[in-house]
């Protein structure tokens, strides 16, 4: 049976995630690694700091000795500390937001990029950018900030959130072609929109990365 390790900077998304990849690849057995001290740095500090690179970098090596077969990394803001982490191992080291990057690109060339953290919204948005570059196409990446919003779910309002975030989705819709979501805590708000709001595509990260994740897997050989 082949091994996949999810490495998390929020504590509720393990038990999300692994349902999700029991569904898609119930062959998979998964396993997580969960350190808030990655995300709750990088917004107190405002970036990515030697200490989260060298955390990270821990963290990837040891789940490659632990005999993973992969590992996926489900927090976008320390999506660019993977590019170093992979240069460490022979196993796979995948972002989340990787398959949802390349979709976007596929789709059109006015891309919106919608977060409530800056730590989030400035790492999905270069990505976005890499990817075009790797397709060869050249794309107009609109970011936008829901100031507030984290305030609002971190005070315990998610109501405030959520309409806050509904808000910039229904207003961005407006000017771009397709609109990925930096964070998989708002694919609900999206969900929740009705259709006639919903005026283009509106792409979250969990189902497409761990797809892509399950089509790694099989190409890798079995230990």
């Amino acid at each position: 049976m082949k091994k996949l390790a999810l490495l998390h900077t929020v504590v509720w998304l393990p038990k999300v995630l692994q349902r999700m990849c029991a569904e898609v690849m119930p062959e998979v057995r998964t396993y997580n690694i969960v350190d808030e001290s990655l995300l709750q740095e990088a917004i107190e500090r405002g970036e990515l700091t030697p200490r989260i690179y060298r955390a990270i970098a821990d963290y990837v090596v040891a789940a490659e000795e632990w005999g993973s077969d992969a590992l996926l990394v489900t927090c976008s803001s320390i999506s660019p500390c993977v590019d170093v982490a992979q240069k460490l191992v022979a196993i796979p080291v995948l972002k989340i937001d990787e398959a949802m990057a390349d979709e976007a690109v596929e789709m059109g060339v006015n891309i919106g990029v919608v977060a409530t953290l800056p730590s989030t919204l400035n790492p999905t948005s270069a990505l976005v950018q890499e990817r075009a570059r790797l397709q060869g196409k050249d794309v107009n990446v609109k970011p936008v900030l829901c100031e507030g919003a984290f305030e609002a779910a971190s005070s315990g309002d998610p109501l405030t959130h959520d309409q806050i975030v509904r808000e910039a989705l229904q207003e961005l819709g407006r000017s771009v072609d397709v609109i990925v979501l930096a964070q998989a805590s708002m694919a609900r708000v999206a969900d929740s929109l009705d259709e006639k709001d919903k005026v283009v595509p509106i792409l979250s990260s969990p189902t497409l990365g761990i797809n892509r994740a399950k089509q790694v897997l099989e190409g890798v050989e079995s230990k």
